[in-house]
């Protein structure tokens, strides 16, 4: 069973290993390093757990790491004008504002008001215009990982059929844009399938490799997986599962156990595209921390 594991927590202690050397070179050369800064709007349990892994993440390999974190009931207003006040702070070289933000607050209008010189996230619409040009700036930091991910198993993805079930800004859209690219990581025949789409079995038992990432438990069933595909399962849910001291357990979207002996290789939930995306966060910092210096020199 593990040599079909995609083991994110390995690889991507890999690559924080290597930034650490990189960020360990920047402290004997600069008067600072790579500064992050992260909104937390409210009390959510989800979003409070990625912070704290972002923080350590961070504290690992050297990035300095601010977390600002303001009342569910902060105005739209007053939270913009701290935005900017980080774009206007030459000592900033990156911010994100954790996801989901309360209902109250515009969340696309408040991500457009990121600099895209500082959207690590890489969701502002200028960086995602970058990436369709195919000159990205900053590229959303899963859709990094799930790239990577598939480089590191040694997967050509030149010609393969790769189905995206989810259509997200924040996923599967910059997701499709990366794998179809003009690029050696890319030119793959990239299908995206939604909930508006018709007969998604009929796409994905046709896939060399399926990523899903919808948010819901058992979107992907074992009878749309065909034998040795590859599925990278995004999805993050919590379960009720009193048998657990917090009371709940973390699955994916995909049913796991049963799609397991079908699929040549699975990442699983936990330990599959999570410690990625903190991973391909932390390398947008240090390219923002880079741009940040170059454009002052």
């Amino acid at each position: 069973m593990s040599s079909k594991l995609i083991d994110g927590k390995e690889i991507s202690t890999h690559i924080k290993n290597n930034l650490k050397i990189e960020i360990d070179k920047i402290k004997n050369s600069f008067p600072r390093t790579p500064h992050l800064v992260v909104i937390l709007v409210g009390k959510n349990p989800a979003s409070i757990s990625y912070v704290k892994a972002k923080e350590k993440a961070c504290d690992l390999v050297g990035i300095k790491c601010h977390v600002e974190r303001l009342e569910e009931n902060v105005t739209e207003n007053n939270l913009v004008s701290y935005i900017e006040k980080l774009n206007n702070d030459d000592q900033v070289d990156g911010m994100i504002v954790q996801l989901p933000l309360p209902k109250n607050l515009d969340e696309e209008s408040i991500i457009q008001k990121i600099s895209p010189l500082k959207d690590v996230d890489g969701l502002n619409n200028e960086n995602l215009g970058l990436l369709a040009s195919g000159e990205p700036r900053f590229v959303p930091a899963t859709p990094l990982g799930v790239q990577t991910m598939i480089k590191e198993i040694d997967f050509k993805t030149e010609g393969s059929k790769i189905v995206i079930i989810g259509r997200s800004k924040l996923v599967g859209i910059p997701l499709a844009l990366l794998l179809s690219s003009k690029t050696a990581k890319g030119n793959a025949t990239v299908t995206i399938c939604h909930s508006k789409s018709k007969d998604i079995k009929s796409h994905t038992l046709d896939a060399d490799i399926i990523i899903v990432a919808t948010g819901f438990p058992h979107t992907l069933t074992k009878d749309m997986v065909k034998k040795d595909s590859i599925v990278i399962d995004v999805g993050v849910n919590r379960i009720e599962d009193k048998s657990k001291k917090n009371g709940f357990r973390l699955i994916g979207d995909s049913d796991f156990d049963e799609i397991i002996p079908i699929a040549s290789k699975i990442t699983p939930v936990p330990g599959g595209v999570g410690p990625m995306t903190i991973a391909m966060l932390l390398e947008n910092v240090t390219k923002a921390f880079h741009l940040n210096i170059n454009k002052r020199l």
